[in-house]
């Protein structure tokens, strides 16, 4: 059986719910690393034209609302329809490029250059935890995936808290500040959000072996962006919180 991923878009279940497909065609990790570029390509090029939009002046308020709850609706159906995935996830991706554009280009302007240091750091967090999976240096233990996924759901949470009390203008503590506990918990979450990336690449491995049908590739892709977006946005606090106290 598939193990639990800290992702919630890649459950132990997704893989399961395909035992009875009659296609003929089965999921590689090529065929999956293949739709996560094209699926990045993708997102990038929605993040530029809301970048562009901000830079020349347009309000991209609606943009990034629209991005945000057109990939919030769109990642719930994929994740509990995931036959919709070859269609969906390059909307998703889209949608989800728009938002990302806006967020960035506001952090932009407020700090200058963060967000190629975001960007690096994400693509090297990600190729140094791709390097250390494949050569075993870490291992997606049932205890390891076990503890990602419980630092994962307890971040989600208090996220969740987060923006509940800010709608009576109560704050959580030390969450949102640029004191150093405040960064050294922006750092734990990055930490977390970073081993999920671990948890996605045995996961997507697991389906390969096991056969999965070809479209779970795009659903194997979708869930790896779902990671990687965090990650950066993640990376965006984080220096957001050590730049202000420059």
């Amino acid at each position: 059986m598939i193990g639990r991923s800290g992702n919630p878009t890649l459950k132990d279940n997704s893989f399961e719910r395909t035992r009875h497909y009659g296609g003929t065609e089965r999921m590689t990790i090529e065929g999956t690393v293949n739709k996560a570029f094209i699926t990045l390509a993708i997102l990038l090029g929605g993040a530029f034209v809301s970048w562009s939009m901000y830079f020349d002046g347009q309000n991209v308020m609606p943009y990034l609302i629209g991005g945000a709850i057109g990939g919030l609706i769109l990642s719930l159906i994929i994740t509990f329809k995931a036959t919709t995935s070859p269609y969906l996830v390059p909307v998703y991706a889209a949608f989800e490029g728009v938002f990302l554009g806006a967020v960035s280009a506001n952090y932009e302007a407020r700090f200058n250059g963060i967000t190629l240091q975001a960007s690096l750091l994400t693509m090297c967090v990600f190729v140094a935890l791709l390097l250390a999976y494949k050569t075993r240096l870490i291992r997606a233990t049932e205890n390891f995936k076990l503890g990602v996924f419980a630092a994962t759901a307890g971040i989600m949470l208090v996220y969740l808290a987060s923006w509940i009390l800010g709608m009576f203008g109560v704050t959580i503590p030390y969450l949102h500040d640029s004191s150093p506990i405040g960064i050294g918990i922006s750092l734990v979450i990055v930490v977390i959000a970073a081993l999920n990336l671990v948890l996605d690449f045995d996961f997507i491995e697991n389906g390969a072996q096991q056969g999965a049908p070809k479209y779970m590739e795009w659903y194997g892709a979708f869930g790896l962006m779902v990671t990687l977006v965090w990650l950066y946005l993640e990376m965006l606090r984080l220096l957001s919180k050590i730049a202000s106290r420059d």
